[in-house]
């Protein structure tokens, strides 16, 4: 074999080796699953369920009680807590209804366990094939990892709800929703940044500085949004646009201070998720015209993903909190962190760059 036909086929087999298209097909993958755990999440919010399982098993648990002793065993442990104490024990909860909040609990952590599965094995198979392309190695290590604190983060969340409050921390739950959005986000990014690779362009895309101000900005959405479902917030207003005839709703608690009222006060944090939208929505308009050069579909997807977002919210608050609606609400939630994600992405793309064949 000449030199001239060595330096032909390298290139090759170079392709052989690294699937960034593959790669990338399946962090997109992992995605949807983040995506489908994100509504599984707000079910088992939205039905009160987080604390029905009390002990924290990654391995055992993952099989849920399997005859009537087990049930009455795990049911037992429920009625220690004081969720059960203060409310659904004094409600006359039956062990049909414990069944129920049990099952939706299981499966938001069942599902954890297959997407930490359906991560960590591609992820090994990737690296031992070598296909994993240079410079994406430490990426995914960090992807594997964030996952793994999002499992402890999900059992700190828990735990504040055991011994002396009748829910879960709202900052602790804030912590376990915007961590899986990010989680989300970085996946998105990564695979696109696979995708452009595939293609010939060899330099990920950057964040700008305008990129950065619209993820501040959404960030600031989503907190309030998880404060809101933290602290039951939906429920204190059922009108709009006005919160029960005015537009600062009364029953604000200032006695501890501005701050801990934005961070705690349901009325307020209500107000807030309420009317920062349209600022967020906003910096999504511009994000979208900046991009539409670029590429059409993402601004299309950034405009329908918050559009729809806007009026489920609305929706939500008017049906004074619709279980349907409202998971529908947090679901596209995570579809605009997913565009937005896309939009940022085009925008901090730099010149072509093609790989030399």
């Amino acid at each position: 074999m000449t030199s001239s036909t060595i330096s032909a086929t390298t290139p090759d087999r170079d392709a052989a080796r690294y699937r960034p298209i593959a790669v990338a097909n399946w962090l997109l993958s992992v995605a949807f699953l983040v995506f489908i755990m994100v509504i599984v999440g707000g079910i088992t919010r939205l039905t009160e369920s987080g604390l029905s399982i009390t002990e924290w098993k990654p391995i055992m648990g993952a099989l849920p009680p399997l005859s009537e002793a087990d049930w009455l065993s795990e049911f037992e442990k429920y009625k220690q807590i004081p969720e059960y104490i203060e409310i659904t024990g004094p409600a006359g909860m039956t062990l049909a209804d414990f069944k129920f909040i049990y099952f939706w609990e299981w499966v938001h952590r069942l599902l954890g366990r297959v997407i930490g599965l359906a991560f960590a094995l591609p992820l090994l198979y990737f690296a031992v094939k070598r296909a994993i392309p240079a410079g994406y190695g430490w990426r995914l290590t960090g992807l594997l990892f964030l996952g793994g604190l999002q499992g402890f983060i999900g059992w700190w969340m828990v735990s504040s709800g055991l011994s002396e409050l009748t829910d879960v921390s709202h900052f602790r739950l804030a912590t376990h929703l915007l961590m899986a959005l990010f989680i989300l986000a970085c996946l998105v990014w990564t695979a696109l940044d696979l995708r452009r690779l595939a293609g010939g362009h060899t330099k990920p895309s950057r964040m700008t500085s305008f990129g950065l101000v619209v993820a501040l900005v959404l960030f600031l959405q989503l907190l309030f949004g998880a404060y809101v479902a933290g602290l039951n917030a939906g429920y204190v207003s059922n009108t709009w646009p006005l919160m029960n005839d005015n537009f600062i709703p009364q029953g604000i608690d200032f006695t501890f201070g501005a701050w801990a009222a934005i961070n705690n006060d349901p009325y307020l944090t209500h107000f807030i998720h309420r009317w920062w939208a349209w600022v967020t929505v906003g910096f999504l308009v511009v994000l979208a015209r900046k991009v539409r050069s670029r590429s059409r579909m993402a601004s299309i997807a950034i405009h329908s993903a918050f559009g729809t977002q806007i009026l489920l919210g609305i929706a939500t608050v008017m049906t004074g909190m619709d279980i349907t609606l409202a998971v529908l609400h947090q679901a596209v939630g995570a579809l605009v962190v997913a565009a937005t994600a896309w939009g940022i992405h085009i925008l901090g793309r730099q010149n072509p760059d093609p790989v030399v064949a």
